[in-house]
């Protein structure tokens, strides 16, 4: 096989980049992939959207892209796919190439790496094959939507459009020999904290403040080790408070207030633990604060399951596929387990076990977060062996 032309895949992943589209935004980045395609002679019949954003809570502008190829030579349908959205920080970003890395030029602002890398590489992939007509098993390539605030294109995507691949090759963070063939299963709450509006000064003592039940709760988490990292008789999770909203005023005793948790294990039902605990000590710091007639507050909980934990065997045919390309160019594959949901997690879920690969992200979801072309390039050269099956 001919070298991959490294300078268009650069191109492609500056390009992208500096294409602004949090979750749920991510219709300019579908726009310009799919130019790109349609411009290396891919037909319109070979391009399609779900509605995945239909049935996200964020709704969204629009859905996942697969793009099926036939085969040019016989083999199973392989699928390599990368989410297109980026976190927030990201906005407004503008990527500056420094020696070997890009990284943002403002110094507010995350680069996007996580995962426009990965879209690249995808891409860069698909265009080569095409463009030089490299022979090829039947491939889909699948860009996915809402990865970051819960995984919701992989979660709703039409599997019924991705040509039913037999092997699938996820591109996200980390370096290009980091395969994570495990990630924990991660849920989140939605907590509601009622309590009695009164007046602060003139008769606080009519009040139930819901600040206060809140407060106590958490505190008891942290002291009892239910809040941050958990590690309880050989099991391990974690659980996080991230937001906390509530109050107008200092002049009234605040009635109520909305806090947003999320909890993650590898282990379900250690997870299910750490819940039913949040649960039961939101509700005794809802019962132990009372005002003078002997009312208390009372707390409501609202929760799904974002993704559940998934483990590939160890003989997992993508896994076993992708540590040999990383080994013909080199590389040492490195198995990980990762704590943060990936695509995979639904993917295997639903039936078609993923591989993730890095691409040289580094920092994700931090204005620290650089991506290092070195590594980007050999994560391209890894993607083309895995779609041509070379």
């Amino acid at each position: 096989m001919k070298k991959q032309n490294s300078t268009d895949a650069e191109k492609l992943v500056m390009q992208l980049l500096a294409i602004t589209g949090r979750s749920g935004q991510e219709g300019r980045v579908m726009e310009f992939i799919t130019k790109q395609l349609r411009k290396a002679g891919v037909p319109d019949a070979a391009l399609q959207f779900d509605k995945a954003q239909q049935r996200s809570p964020f709704g969204g502008q629009i859905g996942n892209l697969a793009c099926t190829l036939p085969g040019t030579v016989r083999g199973r349908r392989r699928m390599l796919m990368a989410h297109a959205d980026t976190v927030p920080l990201c906005q407004g970003a503008r990527p500056v190439k420094r020696g070997r890395f890009v990284a943002p030029a403002d110094k507010e602002t995350a680069l996007g790496a996580d995962d426009r890398a990965g879209c690249a590489v995808i891409l860069a992939t698909a265009l080569e094959i095409l463009r030089r007509k490299i022979p090829h098993p039947p491939l889909t390539f699948f860009w996915t939507i809402q990865e970051e605030v819960g995984l919701y294109g992989a979660r709703n995507a039409k599997l019924g459009m991705l040509g039913k691949p037999r092997m699938v090759f996820n591109f996200d963070g980390g370096s290009s020999e980091k395969m994570s063939i495990g990630a924990t299963g991660g849920y989140r709450m939605e907590i509601q904290v009622e309590g009695i509006a009164s007046h602060a000064g003139v008769n606080p003592e009519d009040g139930v403040s819901a600040i206060a039940v809140a407060s106590l709760a958490i505190a008891d988490l942290q002291r009892e080790g239910w809040h941050g990292l958990i590690e309880k008789n050989g099991r391990r999770g974690t659980a996080n408070v991230g937001v906390f909203q509530g109050g107008d005023a200092t002049n009234v005793i605040t009635p109520l207030v909305k806090l947003r948790a999320e909890v993650r294990s590898h282990d379900a039902a250690f997870r299910r633990r750490i819940i039913q605990t949040i649960e039961r000590t939101f509700e005794k710091a809802a019962r132990s604060v009372k005002n003078k007639a002997g009312r208390s507050g009372k707390v409501q909980f609202d929760g799904r399951l974002d993704y559940e934990a998934f483990k590939l065997a160890d003989d997992e045919p993508c896994m076993l596929t992708a540590e040999a390309a990383i080994r013909a160019i080199g590389g040492e594959p490195v198995r990980a387990i990762t704590n943060g949901g990936l695509d995979a997690n639904w993917m295997s879920q639903r039936g078609f076990p993923t591989v993730t690969l890095g691409c040289g992200q580094m920092g994700g979801h931090t204005v620290a977060e650089r991506l290092d072309l070195h590594e980007f390039q050999k994560a391209c050269r890894i993607a083309m062996l895995l779609a041509t099956d070379a």
